[in-house]
């Protein structure tokens, strides 16, 4: 159940993540508002069903400072330093396309400057991040199942003739 779930909230995360870089519209200080309190939702919601020992929560952590990174100051260079050391499971590209498409809802908030944007790459440069720019949401994390030993001892199994197991011996 524990690996289902996770697998299930890492999709979550892909698909989401994904919308978010590819869909400027959704790019705002609200929706990052919205997206912490629907993850904050679906944590609880782990919490309350005993399954926060799963990883499911912890596949969610890119989708976390996404929305995280809508909500925070974009103007100084501490803010970028903050930025840089808060999104570490995202990506440099993905940290720059999502400040790109960032729009502004109401007329509070500004636009991200390009020399803000410059400034992020900057501290960012030193970090050997994948390529990619999306999740692939098809990813499978692979099943364990656990080893629960035998309490029967190979001595006292009993092959039936019927098998033809005759190459078999007893050592």
């Amino acid at each position: 159940i524990q690996q289902v779930f996770r697998q299930l909230f890492y999709m979550i995360n892909a698909v989401a993540l994904n919308n978010l870089l590819l869909r400027k519209d959704v790019c705002s200080w609200s929706t990052g508002m919205q997206l912490r309190f629907n993850i904050t939702q679906l944590e609880e919601w782990l919490r309350g069903k005993n399954l926060q020992q799963s990883g499911a929560a912890q596949t969610l952590e890119p989708l976390i400072q996404a929305a995280q990174l809508l909500q925070l100051k974009k103007k100084t260079s501490e803010d970028a330093e903050a930025i840089c050391s808060l999104c570490t499971s995202l990506t440099t590209q993905q940290i720059v396309k999502i400040l790109n498409l960032y729009t502004p809802v109401n007329e509070f908030e500004e636009r991200v400057t390009v020399a803000f944007i410059r400034n992020i790459q900057k501290h960012l440069e030193e970090r050997n991040d994948p390529p990619q720019l999306l999740l692939d949401f098809k990813h499978m994390f692979p099943v364990l199942f656990p080893f629960n030993p035998s309490a029967i001892t190979m001595d006292s199994i009993h092959l039936p003739a019927s098998l033809n197991l005759d190459f078999l011996n007893k050592v």
